[in-house]
């Protein structure tokens, strides 16, 4: 198995998910490219956007690809990284916006 679930290795796991269902493998593969075709967005935008989203997604494999991807597209260091800051203020806002929750339970211990 290598060093771990996200050795580089592991990828040829979806070999077997592409046997097992190739209409749903070849869809998903279809449907990815044209969504990173250039469009009303530039491919070099919608690279950034994906770092930003592989970091909150937590996907090594998706950081590492649309990294180089951007960098193919044009992308600087400098837009990567704000990329990256980008992403981690969204995932802090979404700690915040859950916190809602647990202050709400809060007020309800309270009450209750």
């Amino acid at each position: 198995m290598g060093d771990g679930f996200y050795d580089q290795s592991n990828i040829e796991n979806l070999k077997q998910l592409k046997r097992l269902k190739k209409d749903l493998f070849d869809s998903f593969f279809n449907f990815d490219q044209k969504v990173f075709a250039a469009g009303v967005l530039p491919i070099k935008t919608k690279e950034l956007i994906a770092i930003g989203c592989a970091h909150v997604t937590r996907c090594p494999w998706c950081i590492d690809a649309h990294v180089k991807r951007a960098k193919e597209a044009g992308a600087s260091d400098e837009e990567i990284a704000e990329a990256i800051f980008v992403s981690a203020a969204m995932n802090a806002g979404a700690a915040m916006a859950h916190s809602c929750i647990a202050m709400g339970s809060l007020s309800e211990n309270k009450r209750g």
